[in-house]
């Protein structure tokens, strides 16, 4: 049961990093998808928060 929540958790941060390599914020105003980090964190949490549903 854990294991699915670590991996979940990572799965959502690697697409979160994807997403910011391909939709990302041009301007630098938006406030999760202007940097890196922020987008991997709020992946990671939405992945761990699917998986920990199943």
């Amino acid at each position: 049961m854990y294991i699915k929540m670590i991996i979940g958790t990572l799965v959502g941060g690697a697409l979160g990093l994807l997403y910011y390599k391909l939709v990302g914020c041009q301007s630098g105003t938006c406030p999760i998808t202007a940097k890196p980090h922020r987008t991997a964190i709020y992946g990671a949490i939405l992945g761990f928060m699917i998986s920990s549903s199943f």
